[in-house]
């Protein structure tokens, strides 16, 4: 089976850092490129940030880029997203989605309150 785990969420203080992770199995996850959706309670999904299949390109939303880092490694099909500097309105569901936005994992929380 196709499927996308994302791990790694919790409960952190503002300007903490927490790394989350996107396990992959299922298909070549070399042949696609990855993305990093954040959904904020009772807001809608907002990208934050992508990288390219091989692994070498990254890119990111404004919101983020300078705290967030996203890497993809290809050799043990995980996606991973470093986040430093975080802030309350980082709070919410991350989840990983596989190129066009075909796959989606079912998410992380990450809640970030004193």
């Amino acid at each position: 089976e196709v499927h996308l785990v994302e791990s790694g969420g919790g409960l952190v203080q503002p300007g903490g850092s927490l790394t989350l992770s996107c396990a992959a199995s299922g298909f070549s996850f070399y042949n696609y490129g990855m993305t990093w959706i954040h959904q904020a309670p009772g807001k809608g999904p907002e990208w934050i940030g992508a990288v390219n299949m091989v692994g070498n390109t990254t890119y990111y939303a404004d919101s983020v880029r300078g705290r967030f880092t996203l890497s993809k490694d290809n050799a043990k099909n995980t996606l991973t997203l470093q986040m430093n500097g975080l802030k309350v309105e980082d709070t919410g569901v991350y989840y990983c989605v596989r190129g066009y936005y075909d796959l989606w994992g079912r998410g992380t929380q990450v809640i970030v309150s004193t």
